[in-house]
């Protein structure tokens, strides 16, 4: 679906200059600049006899290099590619035939919620008026919009907004407003929501969808649509979520060589930069380094007691927090719903079948999918990861996720007899979470696990 703003500028105007500058930042300043800084800034691992971890993965600091360049080649990408903002459970991979430079605002409001920049940022967007019920990823992409402030120092402005309501509604009705804000289009993926089974009618409605996609992006990027691209990229996208999704089998093992923590940052590649190259070549990395520890024995807690299952978003702001108070109980996070998403349906991908592997992938999804596939899901995850406990973050920002959570907390008691705690918080605003009651929680959580002999 195409969605017209108030004075459409269509075509993304493109610069020789930015084009070439844009160039030789990516090949050569950004490079040079990164190397000098890193060798400012590194410091050798001493490890401490106080720390319940191990030595934490190498693969992190090439991690920041990628995630650090992406933001700040952006700057220089405006006006010499085509820009997208696009949601994280959009088909990026058509954009990548198009050669698109891709922000996901969802991305940048998790940095922000980590670097505790949420409530500033949604505060701003809440003196325009938009309500503090309203998801926190919104709220700071809204309070960015108005104020440019950012801790990345700049987000280029977009050529294009691409979104799909397969994770929620929010995010059309809040990429509406920025194609109102920024006079500029707005691309809708309409996922049916699979109450059961998906069927071929829907499958049908899907591809005529990205089919009539292609006419627009040919205009806004100047290019031409070239098939055997967009196959290369599903192909790219398909082996590197498999390569994720081998990463997080890791963590079967016992001791598990990294935390769901861990992951929840390792995640940034898939979500950010799927379908480019840099994102397979960095998965191979951390799981060649993953698989290293595993065969050595290392894991990512010196006495691992208890396994634990996360399920929601992360609470961006509390995450070394909690990492640090799991982990000097012996507790480890082994799995989560939300990491595992990014694998979930990668078999669906077909490079031979690129619009209907596409449709099947991008519906398919947990949170486009019933309660009992959701509840299905995560009695599989507990059993292969041989889970003792687990976590549920009650969202204030994410209903969709949220809903059913109690009924699920229920469930898994009376049939598997897991144990699990609700912490009430939000993925990014600290105001919402109360620090004193989740700790109560927590704690009666701590009691109920250690009472239990495994």
């Amino acid at each position: 679906m195409f969605y017209k703003s108030k004075t459409l500028n269509s075509k993304a105007t493109m610069s020789t200059l930015k084009r070439f500058r844009y160039h030789v930042i990516k090949d050569a300043g950004l490079p040079l600049l990164m190397r000098l800084s890193e060798m400012k800034k590194r410091k050798k691992f001493t490890p401490s006899t106080q720390t319940p971890f191990n030595p934490p993965l190498k693969a992190r600091r090439r991690l920041k290099e990628i995630m650090t360049r992406h933001y700040a080649l952006s700057r220089f990408a405006e006006k010499a590619k085509p820009v997208a903002w696009v949601t994280s459970g959009a088909p990026v991979e058509l954009l990548r035939s198009f050669d698109f430079y891709t922000i996901y605002p969802e991305n940048h409001g998790a940095l922000c919620g980590a670097l505790k920049k949420g409530p500033e940022m949604c505060q701003i967007a809440e003196d325009h008026g938009y309500h503090q019920d309203l998801c926190s990823y919104a709220r700071i992409d809204l309070g960015y919009h108005f104020s440019k402030i950012t801790p990345v120092g700049k987000l280029p402005k977009p050529d294009l907004l691409f979104c799909s309501g397969n994770i929620c509604q929010t995010v059309v009705y809040w990429y509406k407003v920025l194609a109102h804000e920024l006079s500029i289009p707005l691309i809708l993926f309409d996922t049916p929501y699979i109450s059961e089974d998906i069927c071929e009618d829907d499958i049908a409605y899907m591809v005529q969808q990205i089919g009539e996609m292609i006419p627009t992006l040919e205009q806004i990027s100047g290019k031409i649509f070239d098939f055997q691209r967009f196959q290369d990229c599903i192909r790219l996208s398909k082996e590197t979520s498999t390569l994720w999704g081998k990463i997080l089998d890791t963590l079967k093992t016992q001791p598990a060589p990294m935390t769901i923590f861990d992951a929840f940052g390792h995640l940034a590649p898939i979500v950010s930069l799927r379908g480019l190259p840099v994102a397979k070549r960095y998965y191979e990395i951390l799981l060649a380094e993953l698989q290293e520890r595993v065969k050595q024995g290392i894991g990512a807690l010196k006495e691992e007691k208890k396994r634990l299952m996360w399920d929601n978003i992360a609470i961006w702001y509390k995450m070394r927090d909690f990492s640090n108070l799991f982990a000097e109980h012996g507790m480890n996070f082994v799995t989560a719903t939300y990491t595992n998403a990014w694998c979930e349906s990668t078999r669906h991908m077909n490079p031979s079948h690129p619009f209907e592997s596409l449709a099947k992938t991008y519906s398919l999804i947990i949170l486009n999918n019933n309660l009992s596939h959701r509840l299905k899901l995560m009695k599989r995850l507990i059993r292969d990861f041989n889970v003792n406990g687990l976590v549920i973050h009650s969202a204030k920002s994410c209903k969709p996720y949220s809903i059913g959570q109690y009924d699920i907390k229920r469930m898994l008691l009376e049939e598997l007899d897991i144990p699990s705690v609700i912490i009430e918080a939000d993925i990014t605003d600290a105001r919402a979470f109360s620090e004193q009651q989740a700790l109560t929680r927590i704690e009666a959580f701590f009691e109920t696990l250690e009472a239990r002999v495994e």
